[in-house]
C-alpha cells in the first residue's frame, strides 16, 4: 500500500456548504471552505478558500492566505498571500505579502504589498545601480 505524505496538509477541515448562510464574526485557525453566503468580519488565523459561487460580503477579512474564486467584498488582509482565480469578482483594497491574479478575474480596489525589504525597491532605481549593487553581493559570496 502506497502512503502519501504531506496530503493532509492540503485537507480543508471544515466545510461551510452551498446551502449554507451565515452572519456574524467567523473565526478560525484552519483551513476553511466557503459555498455558500456569508456576510460580517472573518478574523482567523488559517486559510480562506471561496468557492466560485460563494459570496461574501464582508467588512473586513484577515487570514493566512486567501483563495478566490468566487465573489467577496471587503478589505482583505492576508499574512501571506492572495490568489485570484479566474472568474474571480474582488470588490475592496487587499493587503497581501503575495498576490497573484490570473486572467479572467474582475479586481476593483487597492492593493498594497506588505512584508517587503523597504531597501529594495527596484522601480524607483537606475539599472547601473542594480547591477552593482548585485555584482557587489555576488563577490562577497
Amino acid at each position: 500500500m502506497l502512503k502519501r505524505e504531506g496530503k493532509k496538509k492540503d485537507k480543508v477541515e471544515v466545510i461551510l456548504g452551498k446551502t449554507t448562510s451565515f452572519t456574524g464574526i467567523l473565526k478560525f485557525s484552519s483551513k476553511l471552505r466557503i459555498q455558500g453566503n456569508f456576510r460580517g468580519t472573518i478574523e482567523a488565523t488559517g486559510e480562506l478558500i471561496i468557492d466560485k459561487d460563494a459570496v461574501i460580503d464582508a467588512d473586513h477579512v484577515t487570514v493566512k492566505a486567501l483563495t478566490v474564486f468566487g465573489h467577496i467584498s471587503g478589505t482583505v488582509h492576508a499574512t501571506d498571500k492572495v490568489d485570484m482565480m479566474s472568474g474571480a469578482k474582488v470588490q475592496g483594497d487587499v493587503n497581501a505579502a503575495k498576490l497573484r491574479i490570473a486572467d479572467g478575474v474582475l479586481f476593483e480596489g487597492k492593493c498594497k504589498m506588505t512584508n517587503i525589504e523597504k531597501d529594495v525597491e527596484i522601480f524607483h532605481r537606475p539599472t547601473e545601480e542594480i547591477k552593482a549593487e548585485l555584482q557587489r553581493l555576488n563577490a562577497r559570496m
